[in-house]
C-alpha cells in the first residue's frame, strides 16, 4: 500500500467549517456516550506494534469530525456517531438525511449546524435504509407530533418499517450482545485497545428512538420536492440493507449513495448477526447508479466516512467498489462449484492486485474472508455436505471429549505455548478455547487463549475483527460484563410493531417446551386494526388475521396504540386491556415467557 497517497485524507478534511477542540457527548445522567477526545492518541502518530498500520491510518481518517460543507447547500456532521448526519438546505429549513443512532448524538449535531449556520427548523427527514444507526436519533431532530400532523415528512424506502423493526427486535437481544464484540464497546480506546471500526470510530451509547415513515418510496425514478429541494430516488433492495435507497439531487449534481458505497469494504455478513446480503445485487445497483447519475455527478456522499469529488474519480470509485462485491460473490461460487467448503474458500480468496491496492475498499469493516462465508451461506447454508458435520456435538461436549483424548491439559498448554512463541496464534486460540469450554475454570488455558486473541487483534486490519479479538481476550481475563453504558431502546421500535409482528415476538419469548401442556384459543380485537385469532398448540403460538373463533377460551380487546402492552403480564392489570374468559390461561402463557439476559457468555460456555 502507498502510505504517501493522501487523497482520502484530503477528502476527509475538505470543507471543514467548525469542530469543537475536544468532542464528548453526554446522556441525561452525565455519562459520556460518545467521545472523539478518547481517540486523540492517533493524531500525528505512527502506528505502534500493537496496531495494524492500515487500520491505524483508517482510524486517523475517521477521527476527522465536525461540520463540513459537501457543496453549496449540502452539509454533513461527521464523527458525531458511527454514521453521518446530512443536512440539505431547503427554502425554509433543513432536510435531514439519516439522523444517526441516538437522540443525544443527533441533537448535538443539529445544535452544531444551527449554531454555525443559523437556526433553521427541520422540514423533512429522509431515512436511507433500515439499520438503526440511520434512524435511531430521529427524535433528536423532530417531534413525533409534527410528523403525525404532516408538518414534517419522514421519507423511507418501501419495506423499511418491516425490516427495521424485525431486524432490531426479533433477535435484538443477541445482536446487542454480539455488538459488544463487533464494536468493542467495553474496550477503552488506545494503542492496545479499541481503534476505529472502518465506518467510524465506534458505536455510541444513548437513547435510540423511532418514528414511522409518513412517505414511502416505491420505485426507482420517483421524484419528490421537499422544502423546494428536488430529489430523485433509486431503490437498491437487498444491497447493504434489505430496504435501501440512493438519492440524486439533479440541480446540484450531487449523489447520495446511502451505505452502498463507503470508505471501506462493507459486510455481506455483519458480525453482530443479520440476514446475509447479496453481493451480486450490491454490485448491480452500484453499476446502475453509475449508469443513471455517474456521468453527471460532481460529488458522491454517503452515510459513513467522507465524500468523493470529481467527475474523473467517481466512475472509478463506483467501479472499484462494485468489483469487490462481485469478485467475492462470483469467486466464492466458482469454488463452491468445485466442492470447496466455507472455511476452505475463505482462506483461498486472494484479491486481484489492482483491487488490493485501493484505499477506500480496504478491509476495515467487512473482510473478504467473512464476506465469502456469507456468499456460501446464502447459496449453500450451514451444511458442508460432509455427514460428519450433519449433527455435531455441542461445543462443550466436543471440548470435553477432545480434552479427554488429549489426556493431559497441562501438556497441551505447554505445546500451545511453544506454538504461541512461533506466532501460530489462530491454532493456539482454537486449542486453548477447547480447554476453556471443557473446563472454564482452567485459568492457564483462559490466559493463554486471551494472549493469543490479543495478538490476532493487534495484527487485524479490520477494526471489527480487532474489537472481537480484544473483547474475547478481555472477557477471558475478567469474565463477561454484568452492566454497562450502551445504546438504550426507548420502546419506540416495539410500539411500532404491527399486531402480527408483536404476536411473533411473543412467540419468540415463549418457552414452548416448558409450556407444552398449554393449549388454548384466544380472540384478539385490536381497535383501529382488526380481528385476530391466536392458537397456542402444545406451547407454540400461531395466529390468523381477519378471523375469530366462535368459542374462544379467552378474548382480549386492546387499542392499536397500546398493543405492546400484550408483551408482559402487566397487560392483565391494565385498564386499556380488556380480558374476557379464562384469564388463568394467559397467566400460564406469561409465566412461561423468558426474559433475555443481555450479557450471555460468548467466549466460554
Amino acid at each position: 500500500m502507498d502510505f504517501d497517497d493522501r487523497q482520502e485524507f484530503e477528502f476527509a478534511e475538505k470543507g471543514l467549517i467548525a469542530a469543537p477542540d475536544a468532542l464528548e457527548i453526554f446522556n441525561a445522567n452525565g455519562d459520556v456516550i460518545w467521545s472523539q477526545k478518547a481517540f486523540a492518541f492517533v493524531e500525528d502518530a505512527d502506528a505502534p506494534g500493537s496496531a495494524n498500520p492500515s487500520l491505524w491510518r483508517n482510524t486517523q481518517l475517521n477521527h476527522a469530525y465536525g461540520l463540513f460543507e459537501v457543496m453549496d447547500g449540502i452539509y454533513q456532521v461527521r464523527g458525531y456517531d458511527l454514521s453521518n448526519i446530512t443536512f440539505i438546505k431547503g427554502e425554509e429549513g433543513w432536510i435531514v438525511f439519516d439522523p444517526l443512532s441516538n437522540i443525544e448524538t443527533a441533537k448535538a449535531a443539529l445544535d452544531l449546524i444551527n449554531k454555525e449556520l443559523g437556526m433553521r427548523p427541520v422540514t423533512g427527514v429522509v431515512i436511507s435504509h433500515s439499520h438503526g444507526d440511520h434512524f435511531g436519533g430521529i427524535k433528536g431532530v423532530v417531534e413525533e407530533a409534527d410528523v403525525q400532523s404532516g408538518k414534517v415528512s419522514v421519507i423511507a424506502p418501501e419495506g423499511f418499517e418491516e425490516h427495521a423493526v424485525s431486524e432490531n427486535v426479533y433477535a435484538g437481544n443477541a445482536m446487542l450482545r454480539r455488538a459488544d464484540y463487533m464494536y468493542g464497546k467495553n474496550l477503552e480506546p488506545s494503542a492496545v485497545g479499541r481503534l476505529g471500526v472502518g465506518l467510524g470510530v465506534g458505536m455510541p451509547g444513548g437513547m435510540a428512538s423511532y418514528i414511522s415513515p409518513s412517505v414511502t418510496i416505491s420505485k426507482t425514478g420517483e421524484e419528490l420536492t421537499v422544502d423546494g429541494v428536488k430529489m430523485v430516488f433509486q431503490l437498491t433492495p437487498g444491497t447493504e440493507a434489505l430496504a435501501e435507497m440512493n438519492t440524486w439531487f439533479p440541480t446540484k449534481k450531487a449523489l447520495w449513495m446511502a451505505e452502498n458505497c463507503t470508505g471501506t469494504l462493507h459486510n455481506l455478513y455483519t458480525l453482530r448477526g443479520a440476514q446475509v446480503r447479496d453481493g451480486n445485487a450490491w454490485a448491480f445497483y452500484i453499476m446502475e447508479s453509475l449508469k443513471l447519475y455517474g456521468n453527471e455527478a460532481e460529488v458522491v456522499f454517503q452515510a459513513h466516512n467522507w465524500p468523493h469529488w470529481g467527475k474523473d474519480l467517481i466512475p472509478a470509485y463506483f467501479t472499484n467498489t462494485a468489483a469487490m462485491y462481485k469478485f467475492i460473490n462470483d469467486q466464492t461460487l466458482l469454488y463452491i462449484n468445485q466442492g470447496y467448503t466455507s472455511d476452505e474458500i475463505s482462506n483461498m480468496l486472494t484479491l486481484p492486485d489492482d483491487l488490493e491496492k485501493v484505499w477506500y475498499t480496504r478491509q476495515y469493516y467487512g473482510t473478504v474472508a467473512h464476506d465469502a462465508k456469507a456468499v456460501y451461506q446464502r447459496y449453500m447454508g450451514w451444511y458442508d455436505a460432509n455427514p460428519v458435520n450433519l449433527n455435531p456435538l455441542t461445543p462443550s461436549e466436543s471440548a470435553k471429549k477432545l480434552v479427554e483424548y488429549m489426556g493431559d491439559a497441562n501438556k497441551v498448554l505447554a505445546m500451545a505455548k511453544k506454538d504461541f512463541d512461533k506466532g501460530e496464534y489462530q491454532w493456539v486460540v482454537e486449542v486453548t478455547n477447547a480447554i476453556v469450554f471443557a473446563n472454564p475454570k482452567n485459568e492457564n488455558a483462559r490466559l493463554l487463549c486471551a494472549d493469543a486473541l490479543e495478538q490476532l487483534g493487534y495484527q487485524a486490519e479490520s477494526g471489527v475483527w480487532r474489537a472481537a479479538y480484544l473483547t474475547g481476550a478481555k472477557e477471558l481475563r475478567e469474565g463477561a460484563p454484568t452492566s454497562g453504558i450502551s445504546s438504550t431502546r426507548s420502546g419506540d421500535m416495539v410500539r411500532a410493531m404491527s399486531p402480527t409482528m408483536l404476536f411473533d415476538y411473543i412467540g419468540i419469548h415463549l418457552d414452548s417446551n416448558a409450556a407444552q401442556d398449554l393449549n388454548m384459543v384466544m380472540n384478539v380485537n385490536v381497535a383501529g386494526d382488526g380481528e385476530y385469532c391466536l392458537t397456542v398448540k402444545s406451547g407454540v403460538l400461531l395466529y390468523q388475521r381477519g378471523t375469530q373463533a366462535k368459542s374462544p377460551d379467552v378474548t382480549v380487546s386492546v387499542p392499536k396504540q397500546a398493543i405492546a402492552l400484550l408483551l408482559t403480564s402487566d397487560a392483565l392489570n391494565n385498564e386499556l386491556v380488556q380480558v374476557e374468559g379464562n384469564k388463568s390461561l394467559l397467566e400460564i402463557l406469561y409465566a412461561n415467557m423468558i426474559d433475555f439476559d443481555p450479557y450471555f457468555n460468548i467466549v466460554e460456555p
